[in-house]
Parts: C-alpha cells; sequence; structure tokens
C-alpha cells in the first residue's frame, strides 16, 4: 500500500539530507515497511552519484526490490558541476516529466519513498521551478533539516516562512553537528521561545517523529 512520501530538504547544502536520510530508511525498514528511496536530481557527480549510493546502500538492507538497483537508478538526473540543478543542467536537458516518471517508477518497489531534495528549499530546479515546487507537485510531507551553526536562525526563520505561505505540510529539525558546542547558548533560546512544541533534534526526535507521520498512514506502525 502506498502511502505519501517524505520529502527531505534542508536550510542548505551539507546540512545533513543524506544522513537524515539514511536514518530513517533505518528505522522504516527495521519496522517491517517496505521503504525506497529516490535522489531526483544529484550534481557534482562523476562516476557514481555518492548521496544516491548511500540511500541504495541503506534500502538494500531491507527491500530486496532494489537488489538489482545501481545508485544512478535513483537519480532521473545526475550532473558534473557541483551547483543547482538549473545551473548545472548547461544543455538544458531536465524535464519535469522524467523526474516524475522515475519517482513513480520507484514507488512501484515500495510502501513508502524516501525522497532526498538537493540543497535548500529555494534552489532552481529550471529557471520558474524550485525544490519546494516539486515537494509540493509529489505530494511529499517535507521534513527540513536545519543546521546548528552559528547564523542558522535567519536560514531556519526564511525556509519556515516559505513552508507557511504555501501551506504545505512539514515538520523540521535541527541537526546538531556544527557549532553543536554552542548551540544551546547562541541558537535553541529562540528556537525554544519562538517555536516551544514544533522543533526537535534529529539526534533525540527523529522516532517520535516518525511514529506521530506512520499513526497518520495507512500503514500505521508494524
Amino acid at each position: 500500500m502506498q502511502v505519501q512520501p517524505i520529502f527531505i530538504s534542508a536550510t542548505g547544502t551539507d546540512v545533513g539530507k543524506t544522513c537524515t536520510a539514511v536514518q530513517l530508511i533505518d528505522r522504516l525498514g527495521r519496522s517491517g515497511i517496505r521503504v525506497g528511496a529516490c535522489k531526483p536530481i544529484e550534481t557534482g557527480v562523476g562516476n557514481v552519484p555518492a548521496d544516491a549510493a548511500r540511500l541504495l546502500e541503506a534500502v538494500q538492507r531491507y527491500n530486496p526490490a532494489f537488489a538489482t538497483f545501481e545508485a544512478h537508478d535513483l537519480c532521473a538526473y545526475t550532473f558534473l558541476l557541483p551547483a543547482a540543478p538549473f545551473c548545472a543542467d548547461k544543455a538544458a536537458t531536465i524535464s519535469l516529466d522524467k523526474i516524475f516518471d522515475k519517482i513513480r517508477q520507484l514507488q512501484s518497489h515500495c510502501d513508502l519513498l524516501i525522497i532526498e531534495g538537493a540543497g535548500g528549499l529555494m534552489v532552481p530546479i529550471l529557471s520558474d521551478y524550485m525544490m519546494i515546487d516539486l515537494a509540493r507537485d509529489i505530494g511529499g510531507h517535507i521534513l527540513l533539516v536545519v543546521s546548528s551553526e552559528l547564523g542558522g536562525i535567519n536560514a531556519t526563520l526564511l525556509s519556515l516562512e516559505m513552508l507557511k505561505s504555501r501551506q504545505l505540510p512539514f515538520d523540521w529539525c535541527v541537526n546538531l553537528y556544527r557549532n553543536r558546542e554552542s548551540f544551546d547558548r547562541v541558537s535553541r533560546p529562540y528556537y525554544d521561545a519562538a517555536f516551544p512544541d514544533e522543533w526537535w533534534t534529529l539526534q533525540e526526535g527523529l522516532d517520535t517523529f516518525l511514529k506521530h507521520f506512520l499513526n497518520r498512514s495507512p500503514l500505521g506502525i508494524r
């Protein structure tokens, strides 16, 4: 039974989307759910898309339907230039239909598809089509991963404002990896005051998030 995919985005590049996706895959797989993964577009790719390879390795531990897949099979497009997809696609080859077809193909092999975006919500895929538009059009529940580094509050607020203005379903968490030692002093006080019941850390709240998400889905918890 197919349920709403989880679309992982972040407040920027190298914030922890792939790490988050792998942890979600492991938890879902251990609970008995046929989990799958997709990295629709990956840039900065030489021979093998590294993020997709990590996702595939995790999925193959739990879902035999992905046993014969290779990392490229999780992507609709890969590009050499490490840049936003619109900029990396020098030949203007990106077709949204191909992206949607790839997602539908991978969904046919699983009950719940984890989709990892590229960069942040407003990263352009086409000149007038952003990652947030893709998350909307595939009907995904967005999980926004926020950096714990100094200066992260501004990027967080901008991303939250965008999600709320478009009325998209989302949760958000802080990945404690940069400036972790100072986070409790420089960022947590504001998050606790402004969003006392909304946010959680990736390191402590992922299980609770999944429990609530799955309880709303037809799958339930197995």
